[in-house]
């Protein structure tokens, strides 16, 4: 699946490439290098560790490269009254009678124990591009679905965002 990235997502990742190609690579190396200087590398745990430290940096690397190549750039601006990318919204849910604070963000940023909400979520599929006031289904699978109101939606500035979950 080709992930969904805002231009503040891409850039973000773009220094995550660069920090670890030039800081956590150096150090790695550097790692590498003086567990291989204490002798046997058979027996080594300390040049194991560091080789595997360096494979999951490098790795690291390859997937946030190939995250930029295959992505689909998406806008983050949407109307004042409208749910976009990076509004919090404020959530009623009838059959619950409760309120949730949610912030729309994209797959890559997604935490619900944050209450960061994929645009790729149901919830996040649903109440996109609705407003204040709309009744919205939320169709969860075949079998079960249920309604929410928007209350209210604010736009979160981009100093507000979180930084890109780490895998």
């Amino acid at each position: 699946m080709r992930e969904q990235l805002t231009e503040s997502d891409v850039k973000k990742i773009e220094e995550e490439i660069e920090y670890r190609k030039l800081v956590v690579r150096k150090e790695a190396i550097e790692a590498v290098k003086e567990a291989r200087a204490h002798g046997d590398l058979s027996e080594n745990f300390e040049y194991h560790a560091a080789k595997k430290d360096k494979n999951k940096n490098e790795s690291r690397i390859r997937y946030l490269e190939r995250m930029l190549k295959t992505a689909v750039i998406v806008s983050d601006a949407s109307r004042e009254d409208e749910v976009g990318i990076n509004n919090t919204v404020t959530v009623y849910f009838e059959e619950d009678d409760e309120e949730q604070v949610f912030r729309l963000v994209t797959s890559i940023r997604g935490n619900s124990m944050k209450n960061l909400i994929s645009t790729e979520s149901p919830i996040g599929k649903a109440i996109l591009g609705h407003k204040e006031g709309d009744r919205v289904q939320i169709k969860v699978n075949d079998t079960y679905s249920y309604y929410v109101v928007i209350r209210q939606i604010e736009n979160t500035s981009e100093n507000e965002s979180d930084t890109i979950r780490r895998f």
